[in-house]
């Protein structure tokens, strides 16, 4: 399925409007949609293969039924340096059942013939570029994904990786940490498409037992200079903490949380079940917050 076609605009710099290179999308409808509801986005995070690629199936569609509003699917790679333990098992897990770019592809195209939830990737440049960057976007587009988070690589040395992946009309998230100066906010902001990930917590993924403190001004200041959606992530793991992350961005991303119940259950056969209802719970959290 092609992405949904439609002109979506964004400030310039200096405060001017103008066109996005990326047509309107599911990831765009999707905040469109829920803007219209004052509701706040639930994105979950899984690693596609993990158990295996049938399972990342039913995972994402149950989800999907469940109430999660976008999905992250991590393309697994052998050295993921900002994905915590449990992220970084997921990746093993899944390369050692034969998961490939290829095969995560052809799980997003199964995906599509059930569910129309948006779907972003999640990845390291090197799976790309060794699959090919025209053809990656060509192929992930002609499958259904909406958007890409290319984890290690930055928007002012992937000039080209983005030109192409806007191109194909996938939306580009872009990363801002805590420590990220007011000059960058700026850039990042302008150069995010889908929506602008907050990563709240300085480190790698990972479940925490709280939020930071200054996480109300952190966002604040950040969407001072953003027109995309600010969505909160890392270290998020319980409803009560999605709730509260939800009061000060426009989504909130749990994956670790996810990952590590996807890695204690996922010999039941009613895996899909067990983990769309614990994302149910948490979207359930995340959509009583009104926008």
């Amino acid at each position: 399925m092609k992405a949904h076609v439609g002109a979506s605009a964004r400030k310039t710099e200096d405060g001017g409007r103008s066109t996005s290179d990326v047509p309107t999308n599911r990831i765009a409808s999707c905040f469109t949609r829920l803007r219209a509801a004052r509701k706040k986005a639930f994105i979950a995070y899984i690693c596609a293969g993990d158990p295996t690629l049938d399972a990342t199936v039913e995972l994402v569609v149950e989800m999907a039924k469940a109430g999660v509003d976008i999905i992250e699917l991590g393309i697994p790679y052998s050295d993921p340096m900002a994905d915590g333990p449990a992220n970084q098992a997921a990746c093993e897990r899944a390369l050692a059942a034969g998961a490939t770019v290829r095969g995560v592809l052809d799980a997003v195209r199964r995906i599509r013939a059930r569910s129309d939830v948006p779907l972003l990737f999640f990845t390291y440049i090197n799976p790309v570029l060794a699959y090919g960057l025209e053809r990656f976007a060509a192929d992930a587009a002609a499958a259904g994904v909406d958007g890409i988070l290319p984890l290690d690589l930055p928007p002012e040395e992937g000039r080209e990786f983005l030109r192409v992946m806007r191109a194909a009309g996938i939306a580009n998230v872009c990363l801002s940490a805590p420590t990220t100066p007011l000059a960058r906010k700026r850039m990042l902001a302008r150069e995010s498409r889908g929506f602008l990930y907050y990563v709240c917590r300085l480190g790698v993924t990972g479940e925490r037992a709280e939020l930071p403190s200054d996480l109300g001004a952190q966002v604040r200041a950040l969407k001072a200079v953003a027109t995309a959606p600010v969505c909160i992530g890392f270290g998020i793991s319980t409803p009560e903490q999605a709730a509260l992350a939800a009061g000060f961005g426009e989504g909130v991303i749990v994956g670790s949380h996810l990952v590590r119940l996807i890695e204690r259950e996922g010999r039941d056969p009613r895996l899909a079940h067990i983990v769309a209802e614990r994302a149910g719970e948490l979207a359930a959290a995340v959509h009583a917050v009104k926008g």
